[in-house]
């Protein structure tokens, strides 16, 4: 079965991008950043979210990103869904942060249950039939609007959402261009999907990334 093992941020300033999702999220060896300047306008096409068990885990986490150096695109608010908000870091990646819980059951922490990666895509149905042709098990399926694949050895969860759809959700515009500024890092063999973002395999980004974010509270 194939597994995203990290992913790989490209970052005009690495050491900076770094030191913000270190000091904003913690995260650890499932994020990786690396220096590049290849241009990218507007929505790169997907997001990044954080799911935590609680809003005021929520809002922890957001206040570490606003402190660390992210924009608030959304701020968090209750919805009938949950709780959530999004920030833009300061590599131009844009990162949900939310819980399905809609009361604290305890003290707030910055603990996060789970990463996922959406990406946004023009095709949903296209796109899942090449990503199950490419060793991925669908978990949950929703016709045309929302595919989240099945990957319990990942570190990090894979989901597919129409582009508008997921722009409209991260409370931007849906046009961009250029780069996407992300590769995936899998146990697979390299390849595109159909909407362009890159897979590759491990040993291969491994040698290419410029480090992880470290661990951090």
């Amino acid at each position: 079965m194939t597994s995203i093992e990290f992913l790989t941020l490209d970052a005009a300033d690495p050491t900076a991008a770094n030191r913000f999702y270190t000091d904003a999220f913690g995260l650890g060896s499932e994020l990786r950043v690396r220096a590049s300047q290849t241009p990218t306008t507007g929505f790169r096409g997907f997001t990044l979210s954080l799911t935590a068990s609680q809003p005021g885990n929520v809002n922890a986490l957001v206040d570490a990103a606003l402190d660390a150096g992210a924009t608030a695109v959304k701020p968090a608010t209750k919805s009938f869904w949950g709780y959530g908000g999004v920030v833009r870091a300061p590599d131009g990646a844009l990162w949900k942060i939310a819980t399905s819980a809609k009361k604290d059951k305890g003290p707030a922490t910055r603990q996060i249950d789970q990463f996922v990666l959406l990406l946004g895509v023009d095709d949903v149905l296209a796109t899942k039939k090449f990503y199950v042709d490419h060793g991925l098990t669908v978990g949950k399926s929703f016709g045309r609007k929302y595919v989240e694949f099945a990957t319990p050895s990942s570190t990090v969860k894979l989901a597919l959402y129409g582009r508008r759809a997921l722009a409209k959700d991260a409370g931007v515009a849906p046009d961009g261009s250029g780069s996407h500024g992300l590769t995936i890092g899998s146990d697979s063999e390299p390849f595109t999907d159909p909407d362009g973002f890159t897979w590759e395999t491990v040993s291969r980004l491994g040698a290419a990334g410029d480090g992880a974010a470290s661990e951090g509270a």
